[in-house]
């Protein structure tokens, strides 16, 4: 039996890229995956085995999509916004004055 293998690929400074995703979105990806595989059990159990199945694909293809959208908008080093803070930036001011040498 042929071993499967994948590659993961990481430079210095760079953040870790699977398949497509960076960073934290690769645990995203990871954790929509598990929970539509518990999903889909579920709801083949409650529903019935076709339909179960066929809405946990959906979900789970929604779920995957968004994690791919939100890598896209947001991005990997994403920072809050804090809208109700002044922030008031030091300027320096030169004043230029011509002296008169005597």
């Amino acid at each position: 039996m042929e071993e499967k293998s994948f590659f993961l690929y990481k430079g210095l400074k760079k953040p870790l890229v699977f398949k497509g995703l960076k960073g934290k979105y690769i645990y995203y990806a990871g954790g929509s995956f598990a929970g539509t595989m518990i999903l889909g059990i579920i709801l083949s159990k409650v529903i019935g085995f076709f339909i179960g199945i066929a809405l946990a694909f959906g979900i789970g293809g929604g779920l995957i999509w968004n994690v791919f959208r939100l890598q896209k908008t947001r991005g990997l080093y994403n920072k809050t916004a804090n809208r109700d803070e002044i922030h008031m930036l030091p300027v320096r001011i030169r004043l230029k004055q011509k002296y008169k040498s005597t």
